[in-house]
């Protein structure tokens, strides 16, 4: 693996780590009722999903720039020693985009429902 791919995900781990421990709830006084004391709870579960939301997106998009990274390269040099591949491998880059609005749709998935 590519050291800067390593690099990524671990930085992402360890954020999304410290946020998981930012997120804790203060401690509840005792004259509060059941129903008052569930409330940290649906907190700390929309704090995930937005902790989700963004890895789905970011995970999304680091996977989406490499693979347009390799096939636009690909593509160039196809382009460069017959131009009349650029209508055949020019769609394939645009496949590889369509990696980050999947990306993007599913984090919008997560964060309505």
């Amino acid at each position: 693996m590519n050291k800067k791919i390593i690099f990524a995900l671990l930085s992402l781990l360890v954020f999304g780590l410290a946020s998981l421990s930012a997120q804790e709830a203060p401690a509840a006084p005792a004259t509060e009722t059941a129903v008052e004391q569930a409330a940290p709870q649906e907190s700390n579960v929309s704090g995930i999903k937005y902790i989700a939301a963004g890895l789905a997106v970011g995970i999304a998009c680091l996977a989406g720039g490499l693979a347009v990274g390799k096939i636009g390269a690909a593509a160039m040099g196809a382009m460069s020693e017959n131009a009349e591949l650029s209508g055949k491998a020019l769609p394939f880059v645009g496949l590889a985009e369509g990696i980050c609005l999947w990306g993007f749709l599913v984090a919008l998935l997560i964060i309505i429902l």
